[in-house]
């Protein structure tokens, strides 16, 4: 029997694919088949697969859009492997990943496990800000289970670890026992790391098992991607009550607290220009009461939102060791959190105020 299974679910991602199946075929170990699922893309990688075809055990399938929940099941239900191993198709693998697997897997104890994620050199530098910006324990990655994988060792994890879907590992008889992933449109990973405690089993963090991840190429499918998340957080909440943390609301305190100060600075600017308009009409005494109210209430407003943006810039300039990459990163984090806090806000009042079913957020497709 081969001992794993990598099923990449595809939507329009033909270059990324290359990358991935190159990446593969320069694993230490060949124990493995690949399966590609094509999810009713318009631009299919059937040519990039065939490529690989006498250097790789691949399976190249093509079916209907579904989602890549049910794609990755499709693949599933067609693997041969002892371990399902789920990947992104917008992840490249270091040269010793499945090795660094199968060394984990062979102390035992595992039946589900997740890897951490990292921005590669060839990066663009948006990439590698976006990359801070979800692994930082400054913005959610500690709500992920942030971890540092070239460090090989857990970093600042705020909440338990789940697995997420672009790096996670199953076996192949849980994952069937258990059904697979939901018909979730977004949030379907997490729904099934929960699944898989809620049945006993206790996925591992394995931060030797890291990819590179891509993620988005531009702050607008960034904002998309995290406000989708926010939405998925309260689905997730409805479907399995109890899971929801304080960790969880922090997005939404942040987005708040950002709208909060805004506020506050344009009322201090009002302030001081009402101060200004009314000195030089003299309708008031000259004492500029109105004018420095105004200004000590602008500097309020911003000096937390400016000691935030230097904390990420530091951070950041000195992870990536670039400049350029560390200022990127703050309007990364600013859309990460507050993109997530949105669609957070967005949910709850539809779902828990309103007391909507799972609505129609996710028909569209959001994988282009």
């Amino acid at each position: 029997m081969t001992k794993y299974s990598i099923v990449v679910p595809v939507y329009n991602r033909p270059d990324e694919v290359d990358e991935l199946l190159q990446s593969l075929c320069e694993q230490d170990s060949a124990d493995f088949e690949v399966i590609i699922v094509e999810d009713g893309s318009q631009m299919p990688c059937e040519d990039v697969c065939r490529r690989y075809a006498d250097r790789l055990d691949l399976k190249y399938f093509m079916k209907p859009n579904s989602g890549p929940g049910q794609s990755r099941n499709y693949g599933a239900e067609r693997a041969q492997g002892e371990w399902i191993i789920v990947l992104d198709s917008d992840v490249v693998l270091p040269k010793g990943y499945l090795a660094a697997v199968e060394k984990s897997l062979n102390r035992g104890g595992a039946s589900a496990w997740g890897g951490p994620d990292a921005a590669h050199d060839s990066f663009t530098p948006v990439q590698k800000a976006i990359s801070y910006s979800m692994t930082s324990f400054f913005t959610t990655g500690g709500i992920r289970g942030g971890s540092s994988p070239l460090r090989g060792r857990q970093r600042g994890a705020l909440d338990k670890f789940y697995p997420r879907s672009f790096n996670m590992g199953i076996r192949r008889d849980v994952y069937q026992q258990l059904g697979g992933f939901s018909k979730m449109r977004f949030g379907e990973d997490i729904d099934f790391s929960y699944r898989i405690v809620e049945a006993g089993y206790q996925p591992r963090l394995l931060p030797s098992a890291w990819v590179w991840h891509k993620r988005r190429t531009d702050f607008r499918k960034f904002f998309r991607q995290v406000f989708n998340s926010g939405i998925a957080r309260i689905n997730l909440t409805k479907r399995h009550p109890g899971t929801i943390k304080l960790v969880h609301l922090l997005p939404m305190i942040f987005t708040i607290g950002v709208i909060c100060l805004l506020l506050l600075f344009l009322f201090g600017v009002g302030l001081y220009c009402e101060g200004e308009w009314l000195d030089a009409h003299g309708l008031r005494p000259t004492d500029n009461m109105h004018q420095g109210i105004g200004f000590v209430l602008c500097i309020l407003a911003l000096l937390p939102l400016l000691l935030y943006s230097l904390v990420i810039f530091v951070d950041s300039s000195v992870r990536n060791r670039s400049l350029w990459v560390g200022l990127l990163s703050v309007p990364a984090a600013f859309v990460q959190l507050m993109g997530y806090g949105l669609g957070f806000l967005k949910a709850w009042w539809k779902r828990m105020v309103l007391k909507q079913d799972e609505f129609t957020a996710f028909e569209k497709n959001f994988y282009k």
